[in-house]
């Protein structure tokens, strides 16, 4: 499914290098849910962000479905990224002058999906995560639990076949982060594969298997 070789990711100023990633090979296997783990700073946003196309290494492949991706051009990467990788953000990442259903909306709109199917999809991706009867509310009108729901349904509209989750549980409660947790559990049962960062050992241990990362190396 997702496939690093020696991948390495250096940040430069003109003053200061900064070894973000270090030689990671890692095999992300269809169906897999794997969580990444590892104190702050240690690359686990910056290996979330080679794997969903958002960021370009400085060495090393990526591989999608066994097709390196350093072949496509920016269009091409784009249109894998909003056909193929859901993303779900510790922040939400919301915009607040939509209501709830448009913002699940937003990635269909680059697929140009007709407005009936598209308003259809969103309706059903809100439904999966519980928040049926908040659709015409607007983000500021949710607690954060809820807008974390919000953000599985946008990442989930267009039947992706990764998910890709920075810290999901992060900004929550105990309870709410499980209700969180039971959703992409769920979720990775009906197919999807998942890659999770996250603090926390205990949803960690909820993962098929554990990644860790120190200094942008993984630990084996």
């Amino acid at each position: 499914m997702i496939t690093l070789k020696n991948i390495e990711k250096v940040y430069r100023t003109s003053s200061i290098e900064t070894l973000a990633l270090n030689n990671i090979n890692l095999d992300i296997k269809k169906g897999e849910f794997v969580s990444i783990m590892g104190p702050s700073g240690c690359g686990k946003s910056t290996l979330l962000n080679v794997m969903g196309l958002l960021d370009e290494p400085s060495k090393g492949s990526v591989q999608l479905d066994g097709q390196p991706v350093k072949q496509y051009k920016d269009k091409e990467l784009a249109r894998l990224r909003n056909q193929q990788i859901g993303f779900i953000f510790q922040s939400f990442h919301l915009i607040n002058d939509l209501s709830v259903l448009d913002n699940v909306e937003i990635p269909l709109l680059y697929r140009a999906t007709n407005g009936r199917p598209r308003r259809d999809n969103a309706q059903e991706a809100l439904e999966k995560v519980g928040l049926s009867n908040r659709m015409k509310h607007f983000p500021s009108q949710l607690s954060g639990g809820q807008k974390q729901r919000v953000a599985i349904a946008r990442a989930i509209v267009g039947n992706p076949n990764i998910i890709l989750a920075d810290e999901p549980t992060g900004n929550l409660d105990s309870a709410m982060g499980n209700e969180i947790m039971n959703i992409l559990q769920d979720l990775n049962n009906d197919g999807a594969t998942i890659v999770m960062v996250t603090h926390d050992e205990q949803m960690a241990k909820r993962t098929h298997r554990l990644i860790r990362l120190f200094d942008g190396t993984q630990v084996l």
